[in-house]
């Protein structure tokens, strides 16, 4: 499968294949060629399959910086510990950066790449199910301390190759992180799709290859047909944050690697579903799905180590936050999002009201 990404100031495939990692360094040299290749990948997937890619290279060098596994990497120390290894790899203008893993490595790769050198080419080379969504759009990023993805910027790569065979060695609770991505673009932009998905996955245990690949498929054709629109996330590619804003203020309170990104997203979108709700006096079946997202092992209830106030704090200083408003992602039908203002005292309400209810 293919699907391919057309933006303002870029043009590039991603390929969905099974096994495609066998051949991946031969794609890579054909596609984005390069003076020196720099592949950044974590502990855990090198352990796995760091061989086998490099021997998919034929022609160039390839210099590899591994780093540590988890959302603790998007860090400054280790930005500026690869920073020196480019330096010390000789890296050019002409050279290439590969990430290799999942959206950690994907953003922390792809912001190396965009600033060093006032930026280099890179590819993705995903190996979550969360990374079908980070890997695609562009947005690289690393933390701060408080905030989540505070620091970045936009940059396409030249090419994405997924191979869903790499996710078999993924624990459940990667296959929910990534899963509440895939869910997100059905509640936000294709009706149909969700309704597919509900019928179709009833454990993420037992997901057939068929179904795998149809559903990351759908699922980056539709945030790709929305990046085509918005590179920039000055409109419409605000709705991709839908369930995020509750989302990283519950990662950033819990600390991060506490629950993994999809978890709490997964939380934020179920808040939101019932919050869209009271808001456009609408039914949107929310108890059903919240329901079947339960099924599925997800937790949607807000930790109750977390307070209000802390939240609301934590959500004002969103990137999506205008002069004490959010710019919060609701629904106003199954499949259709809306992008509305919102302000501390509203989600104070509702927050409470969410808290309550449990």
């Amino acid at each position: 499968m293919k699907v391919h990404v057309q933006t303002e100031h870029k043009s590039y495939d991603v390929i969905i294949e099974q096994g495609i990692l066998n051949q991946a360094g031969s794609i890579i040299e054909k596609v984005a060629p390069a003076s020196r290749y720099m592949l950044i990948v974590d502990e855990q997937v090198a352990t796995h399959y760091l061989q086998t890619f490099l021997q998919t290279f034929t022609h160039t060098a390839v210099h590899v910086s591994i780093v540590p596994s988890g959302e603790q990497s998007k860090s400054f120390a280790q930005y500026e510990d690869l920073l020196n290894d480019c330096f010390n790899y000789q890296l050019d203008r002409s050279s290439v950066i590969i990430a290799f893993g999942g959206g950690v490595i994907g953003d922390l790769a792809g912001f190396v790449a965009g600033t060093y050198m006032r930026g280099i080419s890179f590819v993705q080379v995903p190996t979550t199910l969360l990374a079908h969504d980070s890997s695609v759009g562009g947005k690289v990023a690393i933390n701060l301390e408080k905030g989540k993805n505070m620091v970045g910027l936009f940059h396409q790569p030249e090419l994405v190759l997924y191979d869903p065979q790499l996710l078999k060695t993924l624990p459940e609770k990667e296959w929910r992180s990534g899963f509440a991505e895939i869910v997100k673009m059905g509640f936000i932009a294709d009706h149909d799709f969700l309704v597919w998905l509900e019928e179709e996955i009833d454990s993420l245990a037992s997901i057939s290859d068929e179904v795998l690949e149809r559903m990351i498929e759908r699922a980056i054709a539709l945030k790709a047909r929305i990046v085509q629109q918005d590179e920039q996330e000055l409109g419409i590619r605000g709705i991709l944050n839908f369930g995020h804003t509750l989302g990283h203020a519950i990662e950033a309170e819990l600390g991060y690697g506490k629950v993994t990104h999809g978890e709490a997203v997964m939380v934020g979108m179920a808040f939101a579903l019932k919050f869209s709700e009271r808001y456009h006096s609408i039914d949107l079946a929310s108890d059903r799905y919240v329901a079947w997202i339960q099924s599925l092992g997800y937790t949607v209830e807000i930790p109750t180590s977390l307070g209000v106030e802390d939240l609301i704090s934590r959500m004002m200083k969103d990137k999506k936050a205008r002069h004490g408003t959010l710019h919060y992602v609701l629904l106003n039908a199954l499949g259709k999002a809306t992008i509305e203002p919102i302000t501390a005292e509203e989600l104070v309400a509702e927050l409470t009201v969410e808290k309550g209810d449990h």
